[in-house]
């Protein structure tokens, strides 16, 4: 049986999006991404029923994970694993994360820091999923919708796969559109309209299968946020929408609607 609930969570605010310098490589959360992550700690009413969390390798969404869902993770039973899959669209420095060596010294120096504020094991990240290349930007990690969307549709068939009861995706704005298939937005290649530390819920549709699985946001969480009034994206599957234009796609929506007027 597929999981019976997936939980999407974008990660906190990072120093790109304060400073707006995307040249920033992999940048970490900033204070106030700090305490978005305490707050959603603090709110999170699930913790118990958590099976599974996967983030993207990027370091942003690797702190989210773990200062959000601490409580989960405290549980010997609850893994923690790095999917590549889920990596930010851009080809920016602030979406590229680093090479697995060192992602995995990283790793450890934090861990040897002796942060307090980790509520569980930190050598329980999991790593082996994260391939040499997963940050080049080329191939199927590509700055092209086409390549992303294939991505996606590899994140959900993987996902229709597992058993656990209840999986936390930590990921980014851009890449959630492409996962849940949510074109109710202007460009999901140039922004998103996910607030950071947001958390929206789905489940499996009842017509997904093996190789062919899609998603379905349950009513309580569509509830949480204003109905969307504003244009569709109209994917570009034929006639692939590639990023030579390096624009960056973790604008704020505020950007977003500001270049609609």
């Amino acid at each position: 049986m597929p999981p019976k609930k997936i939980s999407i969570v974008r990660h906190g605010q990072g120093f790109h999006n304060l400073t707006h310098n995307y040249d920033l490589r992999d940048p970490l959360l900033t204070p106030l991404g700090h305490e978005q992550c305490a707050q959603l700690s603090a709110t999170y009413p699930n913790h118990d029923t958590v099976d599974l969390i996967i983030a993207s390798p990027i370091r942003r969404t690797i702190q989210t994970a773990a200062f959000s869902f601490g409580p989960a993770l405290a549980r010997a039973d609850v893994p923690f694993l790095l999917d590549p899959k889920l990596q930010e669209l851009g080809s920016h420095n602030a979406d590229r994360g680093l090479d697995p060596e060192d992602l995995k010294t990283w790793l450890t120096e934090t861990e040897k820091e002796g942060e307090k504020k980790f509520k569980f094991d930190w050598e329980k990240i999991d790593v082996s999923g994260v391939e040499e290349g997963w940050n080049s930007k080329k191939g199927y990690y590509a700055y092209e919708a086409n390549a992303i969307y294939q991505r996606a549709a590899d994140m959900r068939a993987s996902l229709y796969q597992r058993n656990e009861d209840h999986i936390v995706l930590v990921s980014h704005g851009a890449i959630a559109h492409f996962l849940t298939e949510d074109w109710q937005i202007h460009d999901p290649m140039l922004g998103t309209n996910w607030s950071n530390c947001e958390i929206r819920e789905y489940v499996f549709s009842g017509n997904s299968k093996d190789g062919d699985a899609h998603l379905v946001e349950i009513e309580e969480s569509k509830a949480r946020r204003p109905p969307y009034e504003g244009p569709v994206w109209e994917a570009p599957w034929k006639g692939v929408r590639s990023g030579d234009k390096d624009e960056h796609v973790v604008e704020e929506i505020k950007e977003v609607e500001a270049e609609i007027k």
